[in-house]
């Protein structure tokens, strides 16, 4: 199977090499600046003029290694509530990124309720958007794409506790990405002292309170699910930190300020 982009020419360009080029520029970082081999990341996934440079910032800090795990939400209806794909490639501008078959099926033995269908993927943008990103930086890279539509926590603990018992049997390493924007089409102001409650939760490596405060204070993190697997399985594998890397908002990048989206890039290790 391949599947085909759904959101190139909107999110990032159709040019292979207009998409090299700008995810170049994301990516600038001096020659000399430590690069962190990590256990996990959090990333945007707006288009690249809104939240590219966040997810960048992010990327050009880390030592990427050669297999990952990507995390992120279902934006649409349609699919299965856990959807992997455990078998094919994904075709974007700068050519096909190769499934990790082998972790894929080591996932769904340890977590059943994992379940393979290319319907939650087919239009969803979320992973989509990283993959540039990695083709770019990681060469001869493998993946498991992962979209969440559940929103219940013991399913999402559960979830993160499978993902870190397979992980802990690689021999090679795994980096966790997890995919998600912030608070969505509030104020400025509004979005960034919401963003700030909940990024509390991430950077103090704490899914529960993550998860209790986009509840009660009704913050629209569309990719919060994510983010609780990946904080579960990285405190499991050992992370003691997390470490705010970059934030911004939509605003800064039109200069509309009344309805914003927040972005933040985090490193876990």
């Amino acid at each position: 199977m391949v599947r085909l982009p759904a959101v190139s020419g909107r999110f990032y360009p159709s040019d292979a090499e207009q998409l090299v080029h700008q995810v170049a520029s994301l990516c600038s970082t001096p020659a000399d600046a430590p690069r962190h081999r990590a256990i996990a990341c959090m990333v945007p996934h707006a288009g690249y003029y809104f939240s590219g440079q966040v997810a960048g910032a992010v990327y050009a800090r880390l030592e990427l290694p050669r297999r990952f795990l990507l995390l992120g939400p279902r934006h649409f209806p349609r699919g299965k509530p856990q959807a992997i794909l455990s078998q094919g490639m994904w075709q974007t501008p700068l050519g096909r990124a190769e499934i990790d078959g082998e972790l894929a099926a080591e996932l769904k033995l340890a977590c059943p309720s994992l379940a393979d269908d290319d319907v939650a993927h087919r239009d969803e943008h979320a992973l989509e958007v990283q993959v540039p990103f990695l083709q770019c930086l990681a060469s001869e890279f493998q993946f498991v794409p992962i979209v969440l539509g559940t929103v219940n926590y013991g399913e999402l603990e559960a979830l993160g506790r499978a993902i870190a018992t397979v992980l802990a049997r690689q021999t090679d390493p795994v980096l966790i990405v997890a995919s998600s924007d912030m608070n969505h089409y509030e104020s400025d102001e509004i979005t960034r002292k919401k963003d700030h409650q909940a990024l509390a939760g991430v950077l103090a490596l704490d899914p529960r309170h993550l998860y209790d405060t986009v509840r009660r204070e009704s913050i629209t993190m569309c990719g919060f699910g994510a983010a609780v697997c990946m904080l579960t399985a990285a405190r499991l594998l050992g992370a003691t930190r997390a470490t705010l890397v970059n934030y911004a908002t939509s605003g800064e990048a039109n200069g509309e300020w009344d309805q914003v989206v927040g972005y933040a890039g985090i490193i876990v290790d």
